[in-house]
């Protein structure tokens, strides 16, 4: 919810780790990473592909069966609850990314482009686990600016 901060270390070692992290995470985002292969969800269901709308017609969540649900017959899954809940900026990604289809059919293209938000959303969760491993040595020799 806030400007991420961008911690140098006098540390060698620990500054090339983190910054390796940063390029895995930087092509997960742009959804050009090979770690997106091959997804870590698959697009369900005989239907029209329509994103529907409604609670139990339309876009929802299952996370008994880690399902999101594009219509009564048709979804994604696995997903896990985590990365359904994942949020930037205020915005639950999974949610909107559909909420912006409600009503109109899913290409190819696009049921290929949601598999691979998930796979980038769960490989992120992961990274932002190493980082917060890695972080309390970063904060130990952080760089000054005053020297």
């Amino acid at each position: 919810m806030d400007f991420q901060r961008i911690p140098f270390t006098s540390d060698r070692v620990l500054f090339l780790k983190m910054a390796q992290l940063g390029e895995r995470l930087t092509g997960l985002h742009l959804l050009t990473s090979p770690e997106l292969n091959p997804p870590a969800c698959r697009f369900e269901g005989e239907g029209d592909y329509r994103v529907g709308k409604g609670k139990t017609e339309g876009l929802r969540y299952d996370p008994t069966e880690q399902r999101v649900y594009i219509n009564a017959a048709q979804h994604f899954a696995p997903v896990a609850k985590a990365v359904w809940a994942y949020r930037i900026g205020g915005y639950q990604v999974c949610e909107k990314w559909l909420k912006d289809r409600i009503g109109r059919p899913l290409e190819l293209d696009d049921i290929r482009t949601y598999c691979r938000i998930v796979t980038a959303l769960k490989q992120t969760i992961d990274i932002q686990g190493e980082i917060n491993a890695l972080y309390p040595g970063i904060e130990k020799g952080v760089l000054s600016l005053a020297a």
